[in-house]
Order: C-alpha cells, then sequence, then structure tokens
C-alpha cells in the first residue's frame, strides 16, 4: 500500500493504467518522451512529440546540455496538453548483457523522481526503448510496470499511465501486468478497448 494520506489520514489510490493511445493527446501534468542524448528530437514517440510541442520545445532542449542514457530532465509542454515533458533516454539494446535492464529501470527511477521534484501527480510513458532501440517489448514492459507499482506504493501520485500506440503492445503490457498483479481492481479506462486500470 501507498504512503499518501487523504483527509483524517484517509489513504488516496493511485491508478495505474494501460491504455491503447497517442501519448501527444493525453491529458496530464506530465507525459514521458522516449528521447535521445541529444534531446534535440529525432523519430519514433520523440519526433511525434516534438511535433505537438511546436520549436519552442527544441529550443528550451537545446539549453539542458543533453542527457545520459538512464536519466531525465524536464521541460515545458508548450503545445501539448501536459504541463511538462519529462525527457529520459532507454538504452539501445545489445542483447541484455551490457546493463541494458538496470539502465531501462533507471531511466523510469529518474522519471519519477523529477516528476516528484516538480509536483507532478499524473504521468504518461511510452514503452522506453522497446522500438528503434530494440528493447524486447515484454521485458520492456515487465520493468516499467514494476517500477510504475513501486512509484505507486510510495509516492503521491493519481494516475500513472502507460501509453502504447498499437494494440499489439498494449496486449503486452496487459499480459505482463496480469502477471504481475494478478486479479488487482480491474477496469476499463473509458475510451480504450484495449486498457485495463488498476488501483494501489
Amino acid at each position: 500500500m501507498g504512503s499518501r494520506n487523504g483527509v483524517k489520514g484517509v489513504r488516496m489510490s493511485t491508478f495505474l493504467e494501460i491504455i491503447r493511445a497517442d501519448i501527444t493527446t493525453c491529458v496530464v501534468d506530465a507525459i514521458v518522451n522516449a528521447a535521445n542524448n541529444t534531446l534535440l528530437g529525432g523519430g519514433g514517440v520523440d519526433g511525434a512529440i516534438h511535433r505537438a510541442a511546436g520549436p519552442e520545445l527544441v529550443r528550451e532542449c537545446a539549453t539542458l546540455g543533453g542527457c545520459q542514457t538512464g536519466d531525465a530532465k524536464i521541460t515545458t509542454g508548450y503545445n501539448l496538453p501536459a504541463r511538462y515533458v519529462i525527457h529520459t533516454v532507454g538504452p539501445v539494446w545489445h542483447g541484455g548483457h551490457q546493463g541494458e535492464p538496470e539502465q531501462l529501470r533507471s531511466a523510469y527511477l529518474r522519471c519519477f523522481e523529477v516528476a516528484r521534484e516538480n509536483g507532478v501527480k499524473s504521468i504518461a510513458f511510452p514503452a522506453i526503448s522497446c522500438g528503434v532501440y530494440g528493447f524486447p517489448m515484454k521485458a520492456g514492459a515487465e520493468i516499467a510496470l514494476k517500477e510504475g507499482k513501486h512509484a505507486a506504493d510510495t509516492d503521491d501520485f493519481e494516475r500513472i499511465s502507460f501509453v502504447l500506440f498499437n494494440s499489439e503492445a498494449a496486449d503486452v503490457y496487459r499480459q505482463a501486468a496480469q502477471a504481475i498483479f494478478g486479479p488487482t481492481s480491474l477496469i476499463s479506462p473509458e475510451g480504450s478497448p484495449d486498457g485495463v486500470r488498476y488501483s494501489f
């Protein structure tokens, strides 16, 4: 159980959800960008977020001095519905024997730390490193969900969303969640046929 207290000491739940959607449309305090080390834009989710946010985003990113793999930095969201973008750099997959799982876990941990430091209560993640960086989707989902559950248990988040762009990825995340969490308060997030939501 989490450590947050509401009115008269009543614990407030964190919703952890898996949805199929375009992350650039998510109405949350912060979305996470699966960035590269330059933070200056790229392909996939990175490019989509930069396009949706507008040119001010890359101008702010240019002042940050890049980002190391496994670290995270925050910017304004500009034209996005999200107030902030938390940029993190996941590892490129080289077979799993060069510290990739630890680097991916660090990326999630740092995103949650940066979010907490900036008063973020709702955060949406893509499948970090599981696109062109080649990290296996199932292994990436397990790391993401375990770190999400830890944050739900220990931090002051209201909603943690894992946002997948296609049904296949959403299905991998959903199966991983069932294996990790078991039958825990499942409801379907509104508007997402592939979605599941857990309450912790």
